[in-house]
């Protein structure tokens, strides 16, 4: 297997290059299970997040990355972005994004009425591991703005491709696809 070192200002990983369905490839990266690497991103996020009210992230890799960002900004509580709908979830929002280079097919994402109600009237920092299309992104400021909330930050780990080129978001480190 092929990989893709990438320095996150500070934090080398070595990220395993994957085929996706439409024929590119992508440099693979995965908080999950890695708390010294989460960790780290945190820390370097937080600063850049620190004048907004609440954070907001999307399932499940964000997970993590928002609930220890809202630790070292200490914030109680953050937002989560449902991929899918749950039993208690049936008077929250429900947005649908259009496809995205890694999934290739639509999504939903659901905000609970408690996490709707968090971010009403607040500064949201929008917090994920990877932008690459800005589909995601786009369902997110779409939950943010439905629940009556405003989008302040966007910040990524990992800015893929032509995402590095956006003026709008804050990122720790660039990663190409590979063709």
């Amino acid at each position: 297997m092929d990989y893709h070192k990438v320095d996150i200002q500070g934090f080398e990983a070595e990220l395993p290059i994957l085929p996706l369905p439409s024929g590119i490839k992508i440099a693979f990266f995965n908080l999950h299970g890695d708390s010294e690497m989460t960790e780290h991103c945190a820390k370097k996020l937080a600063p850049y997040l620190s004048d907004c009210d609440v954070l907001l992230t999307a399932e499940s890799k964000g997970l993590q990355l928002a609930h220890c960002t809202a630790r070292e900004l200490k914030q109680r509580f953050y937002a989560v972005a449902r991929k899918s709908k749950k039993l208690y979830m049936q008077d929250g929002i429900d947005i649908v994004i259009e496809s995205s280079i890694t999934t290739g097919k639509e999504q939903h994402l659901y905000l609970s009425k408690h996490d709707a109600d968090l971010i009403k009237g607040k500064k949201v920092g929008i917090v994920d591991d990877v932008v690459s299309t800005g589909a995601s992104l786009n369902g997110l400021e779409r939950l943010v703005k439905e629940a009556g909330g405003i989008v302040h930050k966007k910040a990524f780990v990992l800015a893929e491709a032509d995402a590095a080129e956006r003026k709008d978001i804050i990122y720790l480190a660039q990663i190409p696809i590979f063709l």
